[in-house]
C-alpha cells in the first residue's frame, strides 16, 4: 500500500465527515425548544456516528491492505472494530426513532453489528469450537435478518408507493443473502463443533468485508450530496462502495492458493 493512500483518504472522508454532518442534521436534531443537554447528547450521537463511520473506513483500507496476522493489521483491525461498532450502535439505535421510515436501516445496522462482532470473534477461535449461547443467538439472528428481508419485500411490492420507507424490494435482497449465508454458517458450526484454520479465516474475511461493505456502500452510494457534483457522476461512488466485496474476492483466492496461510499483504 502507498505512504501516502491512507493520508489521502484520510483528507476525503474528512471533508465527506464535514459534510455528511450538514447533510444529516435534518434527519438527527431536535426542536429549538429542546433543553440543552438533549441538543448537545444529539449533536454527539451524530458526530459520533459519521466520525467513527470515517476512522473505520480508513482503518479497514489499512485493515485490507497490511500483512494478515501482523501488528499493524491488528492495530488497524481494531481501531476498525472499535469505530464501526459506535457507528452501527449508534445507527442502529437511533433509527427506529427518526420522525421518517428508518425500518431498513435499522436492520442494516443490526446486520453489521452481527457480522461485525462474529468476524472477531471468529479469529480469536483457538483449537476445538465449544458450541454455547453466542452462536445459538448468532444462528436466531441471521435468521431473523433473513426473515426481516423476506418481510420487506413482500411489503414493498404490496405498497402503493412499491417501496418500505423508501426502499425499493430489490434492495432487501442484501438481508436474505446475507442472512442466509450467515445461518448456514452458523448452524455448520453448532453441528460440526470444528473450524478449520482455512474455514476460521474464511469466515472472518467474508464477515468483516461485508460489514465494511454495509459502510462503504451507506457512503458513497447513499449520501451522494456530501460529494462534488462531478464525482458522483463518474464511476468511483460504485468502485469505493464495493471495494470491501472486490477485496473480499481476491483474499478468499489467495487464501486458498496458498493453502489456506495469509503471508503477504
Amino acid at each position: 500500500m502507498p505512504r501516502y493512500a491512507v493520508p489521502v483518504l484520510t483528507c476525503i472522508l474528512a471533508l465527506a465527515f464535514l459534510g455528511a454532518g450538514a447533510a444529516h442534521a435534518a434527519k438527527l436534531e431536535v426542536g429549538p425548544d429542546a433543553p440543552f443537554w438533549i441538543r448537545l447528547a444529539t449533536d454527539a450521537l451524530l458526530y459520533a456516528h459519521i466520525g467513527g463511520g470515517a476512522i473505520g473506513l480508513v482503518s479497514g483500507v489499512a485493515a485490507i491492505a497490511t500483512r494478515k496476522g501482523r501488528p499493524l493489521h491488528r492495530l488497524a483491525g481494531q481501531i476498525f472494530f472499535v469505530s464501526m461498532f459506535i457507528t452501527y450502535l449508534i445507527g442502529a439505535g437511533v433509527a427506529p426513532f427518526l420522525e421518517e421510515g428508518q425500518r431498513p436501516n435499522f436492520v442494516a445496522g443490526i446486520l453489521a453489528l452481527y457480522l461485525l462482532v462474529t468476524a472477531l470473534l471468529t479469529v480469536r477461535q483457538r483449537g476445538p469450537v465449544r458450541v454455547n449461547w453466542r452462536h445459538y443467538t448468532g444462528l436466531a439472528t441471521a435468521l431473523g435478518i433473513t426473515l426481516m428481508g423476506v418481510g420487506f419485500m413482500y411489503m414493498g411490492a404490496n405498497s402503493p408507493s412499491g417501496t418500505v420507507d423508501g426502499s425499493p424490494p430489490q434492495a432487501f435482497i442484501l438481508f436474505i443473502v446475507a442472512g442466509s449465508f450467515a445461518a448456514f454458517g452458523e448452524l455448520n458450526v453448532i453441528l460440526r463443533q470444528a473450524l478449520s484454520y482455512t474455514a476460521r479465516i474464511s469466515r472472518h474475511l467474508w464477515r468483516m468485508c461485508f460489514s465494511m461493505f454495509i459502510a462503504s456502500g451507506s457512503l458513497f452510494l447513499g449520501q451522494p450530496q456530501v460529494f462534488p457534483e462531478g464525482f458522483s457522476q463518474t464511476a468511483w461512488p460504485f468502485l469505493l462502495a464495493f471495494a470491501p466485496l472486490i477485496a473480499l474476492i481476491v483474499w478468499q483466492g489467495l487464501l486458498r492458493l496458498r493453502g489456506g496461510r495469509l503471508r503477504a499483504a
